[in-house]
């Protein structure tokens, strides 16, 4: 049954649920990362979701964005090297944008992923097509804003926007980190990140369906 909106700790509940599949799929990432870098995105991931974990259980949180800020920051102090500082940057900075919210509803996934995907490109760099996580962030942002009504709608509308942009990431070529090395045999593959994003939403979806 769709909801209205998440509390603060269905919230939490939800980023554990997201955590134990990122786990779970560590393998995914993994394999992912090896056709197009160096093969540690998926290892680091699941360093972060387990640290993320111990951040979040059993703990109560003054508002639905602090939830989030404390996912960022756990995934920043336990994963190092790039991925760290940008899922950190996409948690954090989307956080912050719905610190003091005490429910999430359409407009707090609208606001926390527009803020979280802007604060990912400032910072990191990244724009679109460039073969990153920020070709499924943008889309996953701008399925999440043109969905009207409750926070289930909204999760169907940023994991079908992450999908769609994980699946284009497929005919770009790279142009950052280490899979840019490889030209245009990176094409026909999808970027590592692009994947771990699109799990991440798909899962927070599943969780408010």
């Amino acid at each position: 049954m769709a909801k209205e909106t998440l509390s603060i700790n269905e919230t939490r509940d939800m980023m554990l649920a997201v955590a134990d599949k990122i786990i779970e799929s560590e393998p995914i990432l993994s394999e992912a990362d090896r056709a197009l870098g160096d093969g540690d995105h998926g290892v680091g991931m699941e360093r972060g979701m387990n640290a993320v974990k111990e951040a979040l259980e059993g703990e109560d949180f003054a508002c639905v964005g602090k939830v989030f800020m404390g996912v960022g920051m756990a995934m920043m102090s336990s994963m190092g090297g790039a991925s760290g500082a940008v899922f950190g940057m996409l948690f954090r900075g989307g956080g912050k944008a719905i610190k003091g919210s005490e429910t999430l509803g359409a407009a707090e996934v609208a606001s926390f992923f527009k803020a979280g995907t802007d604060e990912v490109m400032t910072k990191g760099g990244a724009k679109a097509g460039d073969k990153t996580m920020v070709d499924a962030l943008l889309p996953c942002a701008e399925g999440a804003a043109a969905a009207q009504g409750n926070v289930s709608e909204a999760l169907a509308g940023a994991a079908a926007g992450a999908e769609a942009g994980k699946e284009a990431s497929k005919a770009m070529i790279a142009t950052m980190g280490r899979a840019k090395t490889l030209g245009e045999k990176s094409i026909g593959l999808p970027d590592a990140g692009a994947v771990s994003v699109s799990i991440i939403a798909a899962t927070m979806r599943d969780f408010a369906a």
